[in-house]
């Protein structure tokens, strides 16, 4: 492919992305397969230059004058984000073979204008009611925590299973295999791999035997933190794709009974292998709207894990495209969910057991609005600061040290700019009655 037909295939694929809710991977995957044509390069090329665009693209679309198909955005990153000169931009917009037709004079006013005075929503790169909500939430540091949760390219963590292999083995086989681990700073379990370029870890034997599972590290924090032990009753109540039933499978040593619940049969079926490679037993239950599916448990579970349905605004370094299509009223609707949830799982904690709380995302309105509204319609549910779980060997040394003395009660929050990790936002509760 010639340098225009990949800007041109960028500008069909941002579109597509545009037009449905699948995944830009996803999307990506489905335009390689179509296109047996491309090479690697050309599809590492196209892939970088979508990524790019969906991570700048509050302020390609304030620059192109509010248009959002991919066309313009394409053309606005090579001038504003490659810094081209019209030139070089018109030079690829030549119209000839597979490449983008040429500029309109409306684009070639548009590149050349500048950006002006953006306001401070576009140059932090969110959503305008997100960045207003970063300010409230975090103070001085909201233009850090909103830029490094669109930097490019989180890194792969892997949560070694400590059932069948031990991390430094595991560190091994990965540089072995011509990869470069190292230790995750918090998690006692983890490895990190660079993001680049993109290792296909399920590749490896070692995945595929179980010794390893993908898992960022926050995802291992608040895993670790939640306090499961052998011999308890642990219930992951919204179990989704089945990483933290592992993890918490993990904690209890195969001692005890671990329940997956999810309203999602297909999502139950999914972690069946991932249960079986990892050698984890869990009772997979499937539970109505209402709650309905677990009465046998009311009253008897040590501890509920609830991983809650979330906007994933935590994971936007991961899937930038996400920030673009949440919307106000969508946050709204995740906030009256989740409390409807908490209040269900509430009902299988027994007197003496402990609730969680866990979302990925960073927005107020999930997190401590959520909570605030539950404890105050729960007061039989105390909270428990998160220094009553920080002494897990799961977690490391340094980050016992770190929480211990940085942990603001019993509640706590991840992020790319505090802890290099997805962001995530942990509450903990124990039953008094």
């Amino acid at each position: 492919m010639t340098p225009a037909a990949r800007l041109a295939a960028a500008a069909s694929v941002l579109d597509s992305i545009a037009q449905g809710r699948a995944p830009a991977e996803v999307v990506l995957k489905a335009w390689g397969a179509a296109n047996r044509y491309a090479g690697s390069k050309d599809r590492r090329a196209v892939a970088d230059r979508v990524y790019r665009v969906l991570r700048a693209r509050g302020r390609l679309v304030w620059a192109m004058g509010g248009r959002e198909d991919g066309r313009a955005l394409v053309i606005g990153s090579l001038a504003l984000i490659d810094g081209l000169p019209l030139e070089e931009i018109e030079a690829l917009h030549s119209g000839e073979g597979y490449g983008p037709r040429p500029l309109s004079k409306q684009e070639r006013a548009r590149i050349t204008a500048g950006e002006g005075d953006l306001p401070g929503w576009v140059a932090a790169g969110l959503p305008e009611f997100v960045v207003e909500d970063f300010k409230t939430t975090f103070g001085d540091r909201w233009s850090e925590e909103a830029r490094e949760l669109m930097a490019p390219r989180a890194p792969i963590d892997l949560r070694v299973n400590g059932a069948v292999a031990a991390v430094d083995g595991v560190a091994a086989e990965l540089r072995e295999a011509g990869l470069s681990p190292e230790p995750t700073p918090w998690s006692a379990w983890g490895l990190r791999l660079p993001s680049e370029p993109p290792p296909n870890v399920q590749a490896l034997e070692a995945f595929k035997a179980g010794r390893f599972e993908i898992q960022d590290e926050g995802s291992q924090i608040v895993s670790w933190l939640a306090g499961a032990a052998p011999g308890m009753t642990v219930v992951d109540y919204c179990a989704g794709g089945g990483g933290k039933t592992l993890a918490l499978g993990q904690s209890m040593e195969g001692q005890g009974t671990l329940v997956a619940c999810d309203v999602v049969s297909k999502r139950l079926d999914n972690i069946r292998p991932r249960l079986a490679r990892a050698g984890v037993e869990a009772d997979l239950r499937l539970i109505g709207q209402n709650g309905g599916g677990v009465e046998d448990l009311n009253n008897k579970a040590d501890l509920v894990f609830v991983d809650a349905p979330c906007s994933g605004s935590g994971t936007w370094r991961r899937r930038p495209e996400d920030a673009w299509r949440l919307k106000p009223d969508e946050v709204e609707r995740l906030h009256a969910l989740q409390l409807r949830i908490l209040s269900q799982a509430a009902q299988l904690v027994k007197s003496g057991g402990r609730l969680v709380y866990v979302t990925c995302s960073m927005l107020s309105r999930e997190n401590e609005a959520t909570t605030d509204a539950f404890e105050a319609a729960h007061p039989d549910f105390q909270p428990v600061p998160v220094t009553a779980t920080v002494n897990s060997q799961n977690l490391t040394g340094g980050a016992r040290e770190r929480l211990a003395t940085s942990a603001a009660g019993h509640r706590l929050r991840l992020s790319p700019a505090s802890t290099n990790t997805d962001g995530f936002f942990l509450t903990l509760y124990e039953r008094r009655a």
